[in-house]
């Protein structure tokens, strides 16, 4: 008989990271050039959460770890195909797909804010970088700014991708992801299950 139980997946770091992040990069995507103060603060809060969730990638519980759900791209691309021939291997953590666009996300998000930190002390004369911009060329500013919308409008593109594609794990396997990611727990529907 299977244990239909719930078993704690995701646990109160991951949980407060992940909706502290979302929460974060809309303010920051919102407010843009309008209001660069709050911009800016939104961007910091974002690199500070980042730092904290790469540390708990090494020191945190099983299912925080980048070891439990880095995978190689020959599993990643047979996990989408069988997601989309709807006969994808259910996995308690992230699923190599899943896996995967965490770490894009996380790189993306870095990027966004290094090359905003970089526009910000070119541009504003402001930030922790600015004096590495005084009496440097304007181009560089440009250059920065460029790259910043380039790595903010690319995270919003693997954004749409993530809800699409926790949306459509959620209707093949029948649980609510967003769900456990609010309250850390999945059902345990197989308990020798190790993934």
């Amino acid at each position: 008989m299977q244990n239909m139980g719930l078993i704690k997946v995701w646990d109160p770091l991951v949980r407060v990271f992940h909706w502290s992040l979302v929460a974060s990069f809309i303010i920051a995507f919102a407010t843009g050039d309008d209001f660069i103060q709050l911009h800016s603060w939104a961007g910091y809060v974002i690199f500070g959460l980042l730092a904290i969730r790469l540390v708990w990638g090494f020191i945190g519980p099983r299912y925080a770890r980048f070891s439990n759900f880095t995978y190689s791209p020959a599993t990643i691309k047979r996990f989408l195909k069988d997601t989309m021939q709807f006969k994808a291997k259910r996995y308690l953590g992230h699923n190599p797909a899943g896996g995967a666009m965490v770490l894009l996300l996380m790189l993306s998000l870095l990027l966004a804010c290094v090359t905003g930190l970089l526009a910000l002390g070119a541009e504003e004369h402001t930030g922790p970088l600015a004096s590495w911009f005084t009496g440097r060329h304007p181009l560089w500013g440009d250059i920065a700014e460029e790259s910043h919308e380039f790595f903010a409008n690319f995270t919003l593109l693997l954004v749409f991708i993530h809800v699409i594609g926790v949306l459509f794990e959620s209707f093949i396997h029948k649980e609510n992801l967003v769900t456990a990611m609010i309250n850390g727990f999945k059902h345990n529907n197989n308990p020798t299950e190790n993934q």
